[in-house]
């Protein structure tokens, strides 16, 4: 590199006008590579604003066929349910319920979308248990409880069976349990749907960046936290790829990070460590809530701060994010 100096190499004769700087650039936002998330639940004309969360909210059937319709019409990628339910047990019951709110919500989407873009759903039980926790509990000989690693593998299996017969186009298991993707993969294979995908939450960490999500998903554990199963902020990034390693043997076909600006160096690892799996990087709640409230106040400018993050996610090395702004991203572009 030694050859190449001022004079004779000028940096900025790449950057003088708008038409060069786009020319070479090599990190591109699409609409077609995001995922808008979007809660669900009971009811008609439910849209329920999200205080922790500006712009979202929680949705009834018919206010998420509106969603659907929109976000064909922007181009989007697609787009991943949650549902929370009117009735919450320890099991997670709703899930697993062909009448419960995200087969509803499900069969709703399909009947929108179509073709045209996925209906991806989440598989977990945070939002469904009463406790908050994302399986079955189990009594510890210390009086404390944890989740049941294997007998919330059989519940998974269950909870998939009703969204794949509700015409899921992608499942996105959430939990972090040990397993999921095996679990999942030999059930759907086995009733007939080796053609869904699985999307899983490889490396999910421990984060304090959830914290809205949770008040949009009415997900917060009742007591306790997620750190026996979610991973540790602290961790080495090679426990995350350990991780993403297993995922991808048990029949993950995509792998995500998340939350993805905290862990642009898992993503970038996990880039160069698993060639030719696609990675999908969740920009999550907190992250969306931060540069909203700097917003709102005048401290930045919304849509560069958004654009700017959006192109450090890709540039990492995710092909496909998850955010809250999908939307409006997608405008922005069009």
């Amino acid at each position: 590199m030694s050859d190449y100096n001022f004079p004779t190499t000028r940096m900025r004769r790449l950057r003088y006008n708008r038409v060069l700087r786009d020319l070479v650039r090599e990190n591109f936002i699409s609409p077609e590579r995001l995922i808008l998330p979007l809660f669900v639940r009971t009811g008609n004309n439910i849209r329920q604003p999200i205080p922790s969360m500006p712009n979202q909210f929680q949705l009834s059937i018919d206010e998420l066929e509106k969603e659907i319709k929109e976000a064909v019409s922007l181009g989007l990628g697609g787009v991943i349910l949650f549902g929370i339910p009117d009735q919450k047990d320890a099991n997670g019951s709703d899930a697993m319920n062909q009448d419960g709110i995200i087969a509803q919500a499900i069969r709703a989407a399909k009947s929108v979308a179509g073709d045209d873009i996925l209906v991806i759903a989440d598989v977990c039980f945070c939002e469904y248990t009463d406790h908050g926790h994302c399986g079955v509990l189990r009594n510890l000989p210390s009086g404390q409880q944890e989740v049941d690693n294997d007998a919330t593998l059989e519940n998974l299996a269950r909870q998939v069976i009703i969204q794949a017969e509700a015409g899921v186009d992608m499942v996105a298991p959430s939990g972090m349990i040990d397993g999921m993707v095996w679990r999942i993969r030999k059930c759907l294979d086995n009733i007939g749907y080796s053609h869904i995908p699985i999307m899983s939450y490889s490396a999910k960490y421990a984060s304090s960046f959830y914290g809205p999500f949770r008040d949009a998903a009415e997900s917060s554990p009742k007591s306790g936290n997620r750190h026996s199963y979610q991973m540790n902020p602290a961790a080495s990034a090679k426990q995350a790829i350990r991780e993403i390693y297993l995922d991808v043997n048990e029949g993950a076909d995509i792998i995500m990070i998340k939350p993805a600006l905290a862990y642009l160096d898992i993503i970038k690892a996990a880039k160069d460590k698993f060639e030719g799996v696609p990675i999908a990087a969740y920009n999550v709640s907190g992250e969306y809530c931060m540069i909203k409230a700097a917003a709102e106040k005048g401290w930045i400018d919304e849509q560069a701060a958004v654009l700017e993050s959006l192109t450090a996610i890709t540039r990492a090395g995710a092909n496909i994010i998850l955010t809250y702004w999908a939307k409006d991203v997608a405008r922005w572009i069009n």
